[in-house]
């Protein structure tokens, strides 16, 4: 039983690591094209744009008619693969 708490720790320590990285934030070339990008989809303003799970995620971007959405891009494509009404 005492062998197995340090290996738990561990696990836990290790989870605990990769929650940590979860959001991060884009290189500023990245950064660039995406924010270029939103423009040309005709989004005029957005808040938060960040690395999550893979996929590039965009808070809050208001399109043309001020409707507000969250967007999950292909990293590789910058294509919008996910659009949810806020």
């Amino acid at each position: 039983m005492h062998r197995a708490t340090p290996f738990l720790a561990l696990a836990i320590l290790a989870g605990l690591g990769v929650a940590a990285r979860a959001d991060e934030k884009l290189p500023p070339d990245q950064q660039a094209k995406v924010e270029a990008m939103l423009r040309q989809e005709g989004f005029t303003k957005w808040d938060e744009i960040e690395l999550d799970d893979g996929m590039i995620e965009v808070d809050d971007a208001i399109d043309a008619n001020g409707k507000k959405f969250d967007l999950k891009l292909d990293p590789k494509t910058l294509a919008i693969v996910k659009r949810k009404a806020e």
